[in-house]
């Protein structure tokens, strides 16, 4: 896999963990089970930013 192919995988893992941390956020104030989408929201940007910052180094 080429370098190029591997950050845009990190910055759409950064992009999709954003939009799914701002629907988990409107999810947990209204009523419904926001939780788990914030949960894995926040976890999409972490491995996202761990991925960008792994390719960094290279």
């Amino acid at each position: 896999m080429r370098l190029s192919a591997k950050r845009h995988f990190g910055i759409a893992l950064v992009v999709a963990g954003a939009l799914m941390c701002l629907a988990g956020a409107a999810l947990y104030v209204m009523p419904g089970p926001g939780f788990p989408v914030l949960a894995l929201g926040l976890a999409a940007v972490v491995i996202g930013l761990l991925l960008l910052a792994a390719l960094r180094r290279e």
